[in-house]
């Protein structure tokens, strides 16, 4: 009998993951503990292994894509099984509708409003749909009507403002006549191409339009060019020029988008040499931005352009032009665990960040001696690592972790140690640091972060951790923030070792100076409580020695 195979929860926090690779393909016979594919976890990617043996009949996650914990990964029974039940259970399929009845229930459900304008709407009478004012534009809302129904409407008026994803813009009207209906209230959104309003005739009937109930008595002729005013409404300029049906150049028009022309203005070009390729030939965004510069601008630094009642003289903006590029790139499941983990801390935990500043002098002194050992290599993050397990267990309350209802005081020190990697950020965690030599946490450090940048941690070794630290000096940070890693109450953001002057006994002398700033949840550690066990930090580094007591 065929068997179900879902993805598998390999961490505590893991709730979706992600197929690196599969290392067998359908109709592969699998026995028992092979492994069938590489799984990427929020935290690492681990080897999954086949508890059951048969033929592998079905793969539901291909490589490189995600799924929630317990979706169905694969199905493995005997060559030629029929699966498609365990299929359908698990992708939960829809039964598909006839097109017959799928067309009746559309129409049943679409709203009268967002019906496309009907072909038979009669001669004089047009119907406007909400505008696509931006190249991201999905749907508008109106800000405001500068037209109530039964107003004339001379073409170029404005008849609303739409507020877009970026801007509140004026939108004109391209037809002249009397506002019959307003489809989208104040206030309201719709998609683009939703009946935003209608203009005709007075005593046009409406509803007629809109049901599509409408019979022509004539068969519909092909609309004249439109003429549309090129107005810059900001700027109070009615600009003309020729359009493609030959009349005289003093007393013609060009349509475009309201956009459009902003921009022309702006790069002092030519609409009548541009080809419009919106809706009944009207020059778009695209229009203008596709452009070749060589044949489509003007050479020279001005262009006169006539203006209705004026002679003015806009100077052309010389403009970069260039190509616009950008990449998709699929966010790993570490990267969404990442984005989501420390969204949580940082809007759910109330963060203060507590600096101060530490003379390393000594240390560095300390370090340099200790080095001098056969086999002994001892960083100045060991150091800071094996002070601060020591500071914590003088101030408990720093090594906490927030419930509802109480507060778990930890006895144990358990640190993780942030390590940069190739998608993003993990925290392997050293276990009981406290009990640990200097050498030994400079051991345990490389190792696990060398594992980490490999991604061959498990998940039980970035698990537990009671306090972190995250360090930056290596690369020539002063001084910084972190985020809280939570369940933890605090983490200690490090900074570079600096040559600086200072005053020691009312003389300037030069220090080797390191900053240090202790990041908080106030629920559980308070400023004087944080404050203390910075002190108590700063002790154990300017004087080592503390640190063998």
């Amino acid at each position: 009998m065929a068997e179900v195979v879902n993805m598998p929860r390999l961490s505590d926090t893991m709730e979706e993951g992600t197929v690196a690779k599969w290392l067998k393909k359908v109709g592969d016979s699998v026995e028992e503990g092979d492994i069938l594919a590489e799984i990427e976890t929020d935290k690492a990617t681990m080897e999954f292994e086949s508890f059951h043996s048969g033929t592998l009949l079905h793969i539901g996650i291909q490589e490189g894509d995600g799924a929630p914990v317990d979706s169905l990964l694969a199905i493995i029974g005997e060559k030629g099984e029929d699966i498609s039940v365990l299929i359908s259970g698990g992708s939960n399929a829809q039964i598909s509708t006839p097109s017959s009845e799928r067309s009746v229930t559309d129409q049943a459900v679409k709203p009268a409003d967002t019906a496309q304008p009907n072909t038979t709407v009669p001669e004089g009478v047009e119907v406007v749909n909400m505008p696509r004012l931006s190249d991201t534009m999905e749907e508008g809302t109106v800000a405001s009507w500068l037209k109530n129904v039964g107003d004339k409407v001379e073409e170029g008026d404005i008849l609303a403002e739409i507020e877009t994803d970026k801007a509140t813009m004026e939108f004109e009207s391209f037809y002249s006549g009397t506002l019959l209906y307003i489809g989208i209230q104040e206030g309201q959104s719709a998609p683009v191409d939703t009946v935003l309003a209608i203009i005709g005739p007075a005593g046009t009937d409406v509803q007629s339009i809109l049901s599509g109930a409408f019979n022509s008595p004539t068969a519909p002729t092909a609309p004249s060019e439109p003429k549309i005013d090129v107005q810059e409404q900001s700027k109070g300029l009615s600009v003309s020029e020729p359009s493609t049906t030959p009349t005289p150049a003093s007393d013609t028009r060009v349509f475009a988008s309201p956009l459009a022309k902003r921009i022309a203005l702006e790069k002092g070009m030519d609409l009548t040499q541009l080809k419009g390729s919106g809706e009944n030939g009207r020059i778009i965004r695209r229009d203008i931005e596709g452009a070749s510069t060589a044949s489509q601008v003007a050479p020279t630094a001005s262009a006169a352009i006539s203006v209705e009642k004026s002679t003015t003289q806009l100077k052309a903006v010389a403009m970069a032009v260039g190509q616009e590029h950008t990449e998709s790139v699929k966010n790993s499941q570490m990267r969404k665990v990442i984005a989501k983990r420390l969204s949580e801390s940082k809007f759910s935990a109330p963060h203060y960040y507590l600096t101060i500043e530490v003379e390393m002098d000594e240390a560095m002194a300390a370090r340099a001696s200790m080095n001098e050992l056969p086999e002994t290599k001892v960083s100045f993050n060991d150091i800071v690592l094996k002070a601060c397990a020591m500071a914590l267990l003088k101030h408990k309350q720093v090594n906490t972790t927030w419930r509802d209802d109480h507060t778990l005081v930890n006895n144990h020190v358990h640190l993780g140690v942030a390590v940069a990697v190739e998608d993003g950020l993990v925290v392997p965690v050293i276990k009981h640091a406290n009990q640990l030599s200097l050498s030994h946490i400079g051991a345990h450090v490389k190792d696990m972060a060398g594992r980490a940048r490999t991604k061959k941690l498990t998940p039980a070794e970035m698990e537990g951790s009671t306090f972190t630290v995250s360090n930056l000096g290596m690369f020539g940070i002063d001084e910084f923030t972190s985020i809280i890693n939570q369940p933890n109450s605090a983490i200690l953001s490090v900074g570079s070792i600096v040559e600086k002057p200072v005053v020691r006994d009312s003389q300037i002398v030069i220090r080797n100076m390191m900053k240090l700033t202790l990041a908080c949840d106030h629920r559980t550690v308070d400023g004087a409580t944080g404050a203390q066990f910075l002190q108590t930090l700063k002790t154990y580094l300017e004087h080592p020695v503390t640190m063998l007591a």
